[in-house]
C-alpha cells in the first residue's frame, strides 16, 4: 500500500478522531474510557504542535488516513523537558503493513533534530505485543513495568515503559539556549 507521512493539520482533525473513537473503544494502548470529539482532539493538537512538537499522519493514496504519530512532553516539570512521550495510532484496516513504523521512525527523526535526548513509550497492556515489539525494533528497550495501572474493559492493565536514547542522549549535556531547553523560561 502506498502512502506518505506528512505534518498533521486541522483537516485530518476527523481521520485522526476516528482512529483514536477505535483504540479507545475496543483497545487497550490508550487508558482513556471516553472517545473524545474533534473538537478535544483539535485542542490537543494545537496543544502539542504551538509547542513545537512534532503530529505527523500517514495518508493513503487516496487521501484516507491511515495512522499518525506525535511526540508531546513527557512530564511537565522543567528538568524533563529534553525527554518526549510518543504516541502512535494506526487504523486497524492498515496494521501490519509498516505504517506505524514509518511514523514512529519519522518521529524519532525529527524529536533527534529538535534536541531532544529521550524518547519515551508508555505502552497500555502488555498484550499489546506489536506496539512493543515495534518499539524495540526501533531501538527502544523496556525501562519498566507497572502492574495495574488501569482498569479497563473489565480488567486490571499493566503500563510497559520502553526508552529509547535520542542523539548523544545523556552522554553529554544539552545546549540550554537551543529548543527544547527554551520550552521553560
Amino acid at each position: 500500500m502506498e502512502y506518505s507521512i506528512v505534518p498533521a493539520k486541522i483537516d485530518h482533525v476527523p481521520g485522526v478522531t476516528a482512529i483514536y473513537r477505535e483504540a479507545v473503544l475496543h483497545h487497550t494502548a490508550s487508558f482513556e474510557l471516553d472517545p473524545p470529539d474533534a473538537a478535544q482532539i483539535e485542542h490537543r493538537m494545537m496543544s502539542i504542535t504551538e509547542r513545537g512538537y512534532p503530529y505527523l499522519v500517514a495518508l493513503g493514496s487516496d487521501g484516507s488516513l491511515l495512522g499518525y504519530a506525535y511526540a508531546s512532553a513527557y512530564r511537565s516539570r522543567p528538568a524533563y523537558r529534553w525527554s518526549v512521550e510518543n504516541s502512535v495510532y494506526v487504523d486497524p484496516l492498515a496494521h501490519g503493513l509498516g505504517i506505524g513504523t514509518a511514523l514512529t521512525r519519522d518521529i524519532i527523526n525529527r524529536c533527534e533534530a529538535l534536541g531532544f535526548r529521550q524518547m519515551i513509550a508508555i505502552v497500555g497492556g502488555a498484550d499489546n505485543l506489536a506496539s512493543i515489539a515495534m518499539h524495540e525494533k526501533l531501538g527502544f528497550t523496556r525501562a519498566g513495568h507497572l502492574p495495574g495501572t488501569g482498569f479497563k474493559h473489565g480488567k486490571w492493565l499493566e503500563s510497559v515503559l520502553l526508552q529509547r536514547p535520542l542523539g548523544e542522549g545523556s552522554s553529554t549535556d544539552p545546549d540550554v539556549s537551543a529548543f527544547p531547553g527554551n520550552l521553560y523560561p
